[in-house]
């Protein structure tokens, strides 16, 4: 009787139907560990290279690159096509009565974006500007990363941080609040926060921050 009733097709049905109610709960767990992936690469990848961005904010601080600042405006210029020469001259003519104050400002700048990048402070508005920051120096101190001649090996620095700038932005608005970074502690407190910190629609949990 108890085999009968196994192999009924009312018992079958009850089976399939406690199989589907079963599969949301699992489709679930796997969305979440994808995020969790998702969110320690971005993680990863954002503190390591705020980690590069200090240490090249620390050279700024030393006496060296202020003495040198003006003289890497002027070697930017060197060997660029004539049609930019209007260009280099004028970030020249501004930065050379306020050498100090630039030198300064760029330290300051890339501390900050350093320390921004570390801690997960304002993410989106941070990668934004950095990707802003990294083009203006491409175009001014690194020359566009020329002069393109017969002997250049490169096209700069900044210009390849600019695109890291943009990759973790994309990173942000894949994989969503941080749960290592200070940004999630700031938008459980005041969850407007993510206008500044995330670049999607993602709202974060105030018990429960996803990754």
């Amino acid at each position: 009787m108890a085999e009968d009733l196994i192999g009924s097709p009312s018992h079958r049905e009850g089976r399939a139907m406690q199989l589907d109610y079963a599969s949301p709960p699992t489709k679930t767990v796997r969305i979440r560990a994808s995020r969790l992936a998702s969110g320690w690469t971005a993680s990863g990848v954002r503190i390591g290279f705020g980690i590069i961005w200090l240490i090249d904010a620390f050279l700024k601080w030393r006496p060296s690159f202020r003495s040198s600042f003006v003289e890497q405006f002027q070697g930017a210029a060197q060997g660029q096509p004539g049609w930019l020469a209007p260009w280099f001259r004028w970030t020249a003519g501004l930065v050379h009565p306020h050498a100090a104050l630039f030198a300064y400002a760029t330290a300051v700048a890339e501390t900050a974006l350093g320390l921004a990048l570390v801690f997960g402070i304002a993410r989106k508005t941070t990668y934004i500007l950095g990707a802003g920051y990294s083009l203006m120096i491409w175009a001014t101190a690194e020359g566009f990363g020329g002069p393109y001649s017969a002997g250049a090996t490169d096209i700069g620095t900044s210009i390849i941080y600019v695109v890291a700038f943009l990759a973790l932005l994309s990173l942000n608005a894949r994989s969503g609040p941080s749960t290592h970074s200070l940004d999630a502690k700031i938008e459980r407190r005041w969850p407007r926060w993510r206008l500044v910190a995330e670049a999607g629609d993602h709202v974060i949990s105030r018990e429960k921050p996803a990754a």
